[in-house]
């Protein structure tokens, strides 16, 4: 009887299996999904098998359909048993023989919620992976001392060097969703001081098809430390206030500039219009565009300083917004060159607001700074200028163009700021240098910046100053530590930080708001609204317009000593121009 029932439990199988589609699994990626869809098939197997028995006793047909039930249950069992294990014994097969254990690390994985799981089973279930996972980190009382897939759940306070020595640990993989920035600064700056590699899982939002895969686990990058959180925006009334706009940007080739023009490529634009002197960086960023089969796009090499050349486009092309973010912006060198600072960032600004209003622009919006706050350097106090330009404007009669000023502190990476500086420094052996051990900065990235503008200046209605929350500020000492862990090496053994002194024009830290003007919120957190300062406009106007008319032979100190004279509070620190004071 036993080999005539072989043929009917075959065919049993072989309907429960296609039912749940086993047979398409891929054995070295056995995961738990793939062992409850074996359980499920089983199941399915002796239910057959139960129903078949039943049928065969009642009706009293043929015994080969009659199957004991202690004999189905042991079938089941013995399936599930032989079934799971043959399949995790293939995969482990498979694993070793593909696996290189020279280049074997280990690992410990922050964070044993679910997130943590999804990280261990991503290592775990890739074949090509050199990561063995020792443990877990979590911080949470319950979850300590417990074993996760017989591995341990340590506290955080139990990594020390120690552990680290005994155990042979070499890397922490944090996998914590939603952590809050500060958190993670924190975090990383405890592991950074063991000595330790840190890698990070990306948000659930960026995993391929909704899974994790062990590529996506990256080593955590400066971004990552601001000690701020992330600005997204996802704003619908974007799509209204540029779709079908003639678009003009100013410093389309720089940091902002450029970044501003990747945003609004994303739009259904009617035209937009790229001007920069930068000729090669400005190819570039075409380049980019045409790559991407953006249309309607026009790129002119000019200088906003030629107002006959800028007239020209204005004809043309007509814009509708204009966003301006041309400008000189090293402290330093403008502090050496204060005519340059104040022909671009001034008289620039002041043609191409000319312009706007000339041919009836809807709206211009100024990309300003926080070093124009307080200035105490001719960058900062040449950019206040160009604020107070654009303030100007509010006493005109029958003026269609909105004006609007975005001002924000410094931005993650862009050209000449203080990361690739640190980073070239880094790489040619250091040391890093650094002006105050205890100055201080805000952060902001070149796409969180770029969004806040566009969305600034769509909600702007004239004549305002939006502000953006920079978040934390950071100390430039840590972040330079910081740096050089992120690098493999050492502080200072392989990269020491030199204190060299402030730069002629450099402060402490930087400021938001200028005295008098006050912040009311708007429908985004991240962006507050502060009305222009009362000025003098008719003494303003005239003094802006005697600065402009200066030539390229007057001194310095004549330059800097007009600029004082239209922005009171600009108190000249560390420089030559001292003596203003």
């Amino acid at each position: 009887m036993f080999l005539k029932q072989i043929p009917f439990v075959l065919i049993a199988t072989v309907v429960s299996f296609l039912i749940v589609s086993s047979h398409k699994g891929v054995v070295r990626f056995t995961g738990f999904k793939d062992v409850v869809n074996l359980i499920i098939g089983v199941n399915i197997l002796a239910t057959i098998l139960i129903i078949s028995t039943f049928m065969s006793r009642k009706f009293q047909f043929n015994n080969v359909f009659d199957i004991p039930g202690s004999i189905i249950y042991i079938h089941l069992l013995l399936n599930i048993f032989f079934l799971i294990g043959s399949k995790f014994f293939i995969k482990s097969i498979y694993r070793s023989l593909v696996t290189d254990y020279n280049i074997k690390s280990t690992v410990l994985i922050y964070g044993a919620g679910d997130s943590g799981m999804i990280t261990y089973n991503a290592l775990v279930n890739d074949a090509k992976s050199t990561a063995e996972v020792f443990g877990f980190i979590d911080d949470n009382e319950r979850k300590v001392g417990k074993k996760i897939n017989l591995l341990n759940v340590y506290h955080p306070s139990k990594i020390t060097n120690e552990f680290i020595k005994k155990h042979g640990i070499d890397d922490v993989i944090i996998s914590i969703q939603n952590i809050n920035s500060n958190r993670l600064l924190q975090i990383t700056s405890s592991l950074f001081a063991l000595g330790l590699k840190v890698k990070i899982v990306p948000a659930v939002q960026e995993w391929i098809d909704g899974d994790l895969s062990v590529g996506q686990i990256k080593d955590i990058k400066i971004e990552d430390l601001l000690g701020r959180e992330p600005i997204n925006i996802e704003n619908p009334i974007l799509s209204d206030e540029y779709n079908g706009k003639t678009i003009l940007v100013t410093g389309a080739a720089g940091s902002i500039g450029s970044e501003l023009v990747r945003k609004l490529s994303f739009f259904n634009f009617k035209k937009l219009i790229l001007i920069d002197n930068a000729e090669s960086p400005l190819y570039n960023i075409q380049q980019e565009l045409i790559r991407n089969n953006i249309k309607n796009v026009t790129a002119i090499v000019s200088d906003i300083r030629n107002n006959v050349r800028l007239d020209n486009i204005f004809n043309t092309y007509k814009p509708q917004i204009i966003f301006h973010a041309a400008a000189y912006k090293h402290v330093p060198l403008m502090e050496q060159n204060p005519f340059e600072a104040v022909s671009v960032n001034v008289r620039g600004t002041k043609n191409i607001v000319n312009l706007s209003v000339k041919y009836g622009s809807d709206k211009f919006i100024l990309i300003s700074t926080d070093k124009a706050v307080n200035p105490t350097n001719v960058m900062g106090a040449t950019k206040r200028i160009a604020e107070m330009i654009v303030c100007c404007q509010k006493n005109l009669n029958n003026v269609k163009t909105k004006f609007i000023i975005t001002r924000f502190g410094n931005v993650l990476g862009s050209n000449g700021s203080v990361i690739p500086l640190f980073k070239s420094q880094i790489e040619s052996g250091g040391p890093i240098t650094v002006t105050h051990k205890d100055i201080i900065r805000y952060f902001m990235t070149i796409p969180e910046a770029s969004l806040l503008v566009l969305e600034a200046a769509a909600m702007g209605l004239g004549h305002e100053i939006f502000v953006f929350d920079m978040g934390k500020p950071i100390k430039i000492f840590d972040l330079a530590l910081n740096m050089i862990t992120l690098s493999g090496l050492k502080y200072p053994e392989d990269i020491d930080i030199k204190i060299i002194g402030l730069r002629p024009g450099e402060k402490i830290y930087e400021e938001l708001l200028i005295d008098g003007e006050n912040t009311k919120p708007t429908y985004n957190e991240k962006i507050m609204i502060a009305k222009c300062k009362p000025i003098d406009i008719e003494n303003v106007e005239r003094n802006i317009k005697e600065l402009c008319l200066l030539g390229s032979n007057t001194q310095n100190i004549e330059i800097v000593s007009k600029i004082k004279n239209i922005v009171e509070e600009y108190n000249p620190n560390n420089s030559t121009y001292d003596v203003l004071n």
